[in-house]
């Protein structure tokens, strides 16, 4: 047999194994508390570097990847595409211990009243947000275009650290964060086109964001990102807790960016059952949140084709994989809200 078939086989019987593996509770368990154990100092391992070496990592690996692939081609030759399995192993592998296991913790809902949702209770929970963010964006500052500003990055960052101390200890039973490591992604344009708010890197517990995503969403999608180093690997349960650590904020362009965010998901969910009264709140937001959700669409058209689609689809694909939702629905992430609200 080949070494590039003995590679091949041991990437496979990886696979299985660590689907067997997500089948049981005390293995769960066991790569949880790896990650509680390894995370500061991970954390840290990076935090001092200013730009991200996660993405400088996967762009080396994309170089060698297209190296390797040249090779055998030139050469007719499988021996460069063992090394390529060779790279995938080791990478599928630290995933899968790093990360890949915590898709397949016990979900936050059951730790919380998950009753029957009623239809009356969710809109009351849209109006409730509606004031909230009316309220809260009349008095935001904005730039020369009339948006949010966001005033100091760095404060904003250490409030989110600062409140994911805060977090309730029913909802979130893991240690917190001490050390800040959240960067801007030196995919920015890439990320643009394919509608990427921001990612967190496994490889090297960085989180980061798309810096050019307009200011209404970039308060809250920092808030979400780090959720993810804390160990919240499903994404509406990180978006649920970076909504905990940012709407009782005292900076209020982060509370208005996950108020709205929570705003936008109850309208969503609300639209599928009542879609007048779905538009009766939309009707009824102010001048200024028109203007950010105006924005917003012509943020998207800016970046629309085929490669947003392409990877709207694979997001989609990849969020099921791992046993979450899709990104076209918000409902689980509004079953916590209920669930914490109510």
């Amino acid at each position: 047999m080949s070494n590039s078939k003995s590679w091949a086989i041991f990437l496979v019987a990886q696979f299985l194994l660590f689907y067997l593996l997500s089948k049981f509770d005390f293995a769960v368990s066991f790569f949880s508390k790896f990650f509680e154990w390894k995370k500061n100092w991970h954390i840290a391992l990076f935090s001092g570097v200013s730009f991200s070496i996660g993405d400088l990592i996967y762009i080396i690996l994309g170089l060698f990847t297209c190296y390797f692939l040249l090779l055998s081609i030139k050469f007719r030759t499988s021996k460069y595409i063992k090394h390529l399995l060779i790279i995938g192993n080791i990478f599928y592998f630290t995933y899968q211990i790093f990360w890949g296991m915590l898709y397949f913790q016990t979900p936050i809902i059951q730790k919380l009243n998950n009753k029957k949702i009623i239809d009356e209770e969710i809109k009351k929970l849209t109006i409730k947000y509606l004031n909230l963010c009316k309220n809260e964006r009349a008095v935001l500052n904005e730039d020369k275009n009339g948006l949010p500003k966001v005033l100091d990055f760095a404060r904003m960052k250490k409030e989110i650290i600062n409140q994911q101390k805060l977090l309730p200890k029913n909802i979130c039973s893991k240690n917190s964060v001490d050390i800040i490591s959240i960067k801007p992604s030196l995919f920015r344009g890439f990320m643009s086109k394919t509608g990427i708010l921001g990612y967190y890197n496994p490889f090297t517990s960085e989180a980061q964001y798309n810096p050019n995503i307009p200011s209404t969403q970039l308060p809250f999608t920092m808030a979400h990102e780090m959720s993810h180093q804390l160990g919240f690997a499903r994404e509406q349960e990180a978006s649920f807790i970076g909504f905990l650590c940012a709407h009782t904020s005292q900076i209020p362009e982060l509370r208005y960016s996950a108020n709205l965010y929570a705003l936008r998901s109850l309208i969503k969910v609300v639209s599928y059952r009542d879609k007048r009264f779905a538009e009766l709140i939309l009707k009824s937001f102010s001048s200024k949140m028109k203007r950010d959700i105006e924005y917003e669409l012509q943020y998207v058209k800016r970046n629309e084709g085929i490669v947003n689609d392409f990877f709207g689809v694979t997001n989609d694909l990849f969020l099921k994989s791992n046993q979450q939702q899709g990104s076209i629905t918000y409902s689980y992430f509004v079953t916590l809200l209920i669930a914490y609200e109510i």
